[in-house]
């Protein structure tokens, strides 16, 4: 289906498909696609546009951190933690950078501090597969 979602998109008027929206369709279907230089150019696009709302900056990791490394990614989201230092999404994530780069504790306190600001990222925590080690010290 990656295909026909691609075709869709460049079906439509050329002012639409430089449309944030449009954009934010299309980094969801190349992420679907396991395409991740061209999710991490349009989210980079996103970021560029939006540097104002912490997902983009999220999403920019997410895509990095396929494309590049999680160190690239780690960076981008420690720039974002000091711009938006309450946001739970920053917060979690970091969490599941320092855990796979084998910082258990650090991973521990982000964890922490993103479900401290939002309770939902509870539930994640217990399900995201790249806080796997932190799961014996939780339940074991």
């Amino acid at each position: 289906m990656f295909l026909d979602a691609t075709n869709e998109i460049e079906s439509l008027p050329p002012e639409h498909k430089i449309s944030s929206a449009v954009l934010c369709v299309r980094m969801e279907i190349y992420r679907a696609a396991k395409q991740w230089k061209l999710s991490e150019v349009v989210a980079r696009e996103l970021w560029k546009r939006h540097s104002d709302d912490p997902i983009h900056w999220n999403n920019l990791a997410w895509a990095v951190r396929r494309s590049d490394s999680i160190d690239s990614a780690n960076s981008i989201l420690l720039d974002a933690e000091k711009k938006f230092p309450d946001d739970a999404m920053t917060h979690f994530n970091l969490g599941c950078y320092a855990c796979q780069l084998g910082d258990l504790e650090a991973a521990k306190i982000r964890v922490g501090r993103a479900i401290e600001l939002d309770s939902s990222f509870k539930i994640l925590a217990l399900d995201d597969e790249d806080l796997e080690p932190l799961w014996d010290s939780w339940f074991g």
